[in-house]
């Protein structure tokens, strides 16, 4: 019997690799090459209008209409020098991917030519339809105008699809009636926001700083599988993830896979992508092999913020394009397999100086170590007071198969900063105590921590994977975000509760000097507080033992591990008072949002239940049926010959278990369609996200143990979809 299964398989293995013609220069020859870099500006503007623009994008300022036309044909002059023939508002809507409409530069005229052109308006403004992306019920059908607008501080850049040829410009995305719709907007905010709290925090030990930015260097992990296996899969094609299939014999206990050499097929198709992301100006350095079979990961260099959010964003698309080149699957869901490591995003997040200060970065001075104090104590005290809210910014579907086991932080948020800094905290909150702190006769501080942070470098602090949020020498890294995530989420989370902590603590030491405090003093006595303020949420140890659930519990932190509640920190007060009174969204935009993420987990759910209802029922039980007939005909065969009932016992015990698995499945493949239908009857995005949680979901898991059951029984021959020992091992 032939089936998907033997063709997709015989087609891999004897699928030939693609060799790829690399370019025969160095990379720094022809880095960013298709992006609107700086020093492309300068060729292709006036002076006056090169630093007109730069002077408005490093003040925030509307860039005015002059400009903005010269910019519109300098780009269109450099774009169509490369070919390109279109420009597209490039934008990220809240579907967790990005969007873009295309138009010609053409322009046909009344005299039945035309025109190349590209003016100011159509480079600051553009109008898709807001009802048809997610929006929380802010747009409806018959209110459907929405707006793109140009954002300046992330450069344009050439996108080269087989000889398609396109200008992309990254904008936000808002509504006709200026709400965001997107996740760059509240981003942009947050970063303003941030950069706007950091500065007179830094300027208390350094007057010469005039701006601060956050950065974030990112970590995408990946799986591949050959193309025809992922087609052969439904639930791979249509839910990201296998919803069914038996743990193979050797998956990674070897720990074999890990940091191994890289598969020569796969090889190629990383050097390919490489050099489109180096093209694309997207600084990507690492490449290895992660802990799972077939599971990689790449990683660039740290940037600015905004920057880095397109890069990631960018670089997942590149991943699945160059993938279709070399007829390779790029999974980015974070469990497409069960039983081995997910796939996550680190990031990792620090802020800077124009002075070129990274201010999680200990120095050699007590100045500069008492600035990375202030930042890092500030850093552990945000998240102490919102771990909820980071809780909520890396809740989704798919997130919550991978959070808890194979290195992935638990649900529990805590923050881990090493043995050596975990003393200097404690040495810090000691000494300062009780309204005193001792001075030398210079009057400087005598806490004898100065000679011990600068000692906190790159490898200072072991690494714990089971963390959620670690130090790492000079940044945090927030393990818990999944590699399908948009990294401007959970970003402005921390961004804004960070700004809002600054903020404070600003007001606190402003408050002590014009007591009468020294301004050491007073900076120390603040940080102090925090310290012990913070205890709760510092954890040095096994994030998945049993006992830290359970010490986590007694200490009032949160173990919420569904997206289903998880989003309901963001109807919190607390929630709402850090986000509308900063100006990160307003109250509409919020509630919007809530929405929305509750809806993408119910739909995620319930593409889910359909695809694994269909599977069972229209794959799996009829090869179990066929092999059980084959049985049934093989025993009664037997028993017509006159053997013993012993003879085929063995027959009769495997019929009998195929039959208890087969009725399992019909029994609760039925009952998920009725529980289904009672969700969907609900009102409201919450209810029904929680219905799906608790009443839909778990049938998943009884319906795939007793599918895999089946997979050890009925013949190989039979078995009609990809086995985990060949999605996982043929490359």
């Amino acid at each position: 019997m032939d089936n998907s299964r033997k063709s997709s398989v015989k087609t891999a293995t004897h699928r030939k690799k693609i060799n790829v013609k690399l370019p025969n220069k160095r990379i720094s020859e022809y880095y960013a090459e298709n992006v609107f870099t700086e020093s492309t500006m300068k060729k292709y503007l006036s002076e006056d209008a090169f630093y007109s623009i730069q002077n408005a994008i490093s003040a925030g300022k509307k860039i005015d209409r002059n400009t903005a036309d010269q910019v519109a044909a300098a780009m269109k002059s450099w774009a169509m020098e490369k070919g390109a023939k279109s420009y597209t508002h490039w934008f990220q809507p809240l579907t967790g991917s990005t969007a873009e409409k295309h138009d010609t530069f053409f322009v046909p005229s009344m005299d039945g030519e035309g025109m190349e052109t590209f003016t100011g308006s159509e480079l600051i403004q553009q109008e898709p339809d807001a009802s048809s992306f997610p929006n929380g019920g802010i747009r409806q059908t018959f209110e459907a105008r929405g707006y793109t607008a140009w954002d300046p501080t992330s450069p344009a850049f050439i996108m080269e699809i087989g000889d398609g040829i396109t200008l992309c410009i990254p904008t936000i995305f808002i509504s006709y009636t200026g709400e965001s719709l997107d996740h760059k907007a509240p981003l942009l905010k947050s970063c303003h926001f941030l950069e706007k709290a950091a500065l007179p925090v830094v300027n208390l030990f350094d007057r010469h700083v005039t701006k601060v930015h956050s950065t974030l260097g990112w970590e995408q992990e990946y799986f591949v599988v050959d193309e025809a296996l992922f087609y052969a899969r439904p639930d791979l094609v249509l839910s990201g993830r296998t919803l069914i299939g038996h743990a193979p014999a050797r998956g990674q206990q070897l720990d074999d896979h890990y940091f191994g050499a890289i598969p020569e097929r796969v090889y190629d198709f990383m050097l390919d992508f490489e050099r489109e992301a180096h093209k694309l100006g997207i600084p990507v350095r690492t490449r290895h092999n992660e802990v799972a079979p077939s599971q990689f990961e790449l990683a660039p260099m740290y940037e600015e913020m905004n920057v880095a959010v397109d890069h990631n964003q960018l670089i997942m698309d590149v991943l699945e394009r160059v993938g279709k080149r070399h007829k390779l699957a790029v999974l980015m869901h974070e469990k497409p397999f069960q039983g081995v490591n997910g796939s996550g995003k680190h990031n990792n997040w620090s802020l800077s100086t124009d002075t070129g200060k990274n201010l999680l970065s200990p120095g050699k001075t007590p100045k500069t170590n008492l600035m990375f104090l202030t930042f890092f104590v500030n850093v552990i005290k945000a998240v102490n007071e919102y771990s909820d809210l980071l809780r909520a910014a890396i809740a989704t579907a798919s997130n919550d198969h991978r959070l808890g086991a194979n290195e992935a932080p638990p649900a529990i948020i805590s923050v881990f900063i090493g043995s050596h800094l975990s003393s200097v905290l404690e040495e810090v909150a000691k000494r300062v105590d009780h309204g005193r702190y001792d001075e030398d006769k210079n009057g400087s501080l005598k806490l004898d921590i100065h000679n011990k942070i600068p000692d906190v470098l790159l490898d200072n602090t072991d690494r714990n994977r089971t963390s959620p949020f670690a130090f790492t020498g000079n940044k945090f890294e927030v393990r818990a975000v999944g590699s399908t995530a948009n990294c401007a989420w959970p970003m402005t989370v921390l961004n804004t509760i960070m700004a809002n902590q600054l903020t404070d603590f600003k007001k606190e030491v402003d408050k002590l000097i014009k007591g009468g405090e020294k301004k050491e003093g007073a900076i120390l006595r603040v940080i102090r507080r925090y310290i012990n303020a913070s205890q709760n949420i510092l954890f040095e140890g096994d994030n998945y033992s049993d006992e830290w659930a359970q010490e986590a519990e007694k200490r009032g932190l949160s173990n919420v591990k569904t997206t289903a509640y998880a989003l309901d920190f963001l109807n919190t007060k607390k929630a709402k008072d850090v986000f509308i009174k900063n100006n990160i969204f307003s109250d509409v935009e919020l509630e919007a949002r809530s929405e929305i993420f509750y809806e993408a987990y119910t739909m995620k759910l319930q593409i889910e239940a359909r695809t694994i209802g269909e599977m069972a029922l229209n794959e799996i039980l009829p090869v179990a049926i066929t092999y059980q007939n084959n049985l049934i005909a093989n025993a009664r065969g037997l028993k017509d010959l006159g053997l013993k009932k012993g003879s085929y016992q063995s027959q009769l015990n495997l019929i009998e278990r195929i039959s208890s698995h087969i009725q399992v499945i019909e029994n609760d493949v039925a009952e998920m369609i009725e529980a289904r239908k009672k969700a969907n009857k609900l009102e409201g995005a919450s209810e029904m996200a929680k219905a799906y949680c608790d009443d839909v979901k778990p049938y998943f898991d009884t319906i795939r143990y007793n599918c895999d059951k089946l997979e050890l029984i009925v013949d190989d021959k039979l078995w009609p979809i990809p086995k985990y020992r060949e999605l996982l091992f043929l490359r």
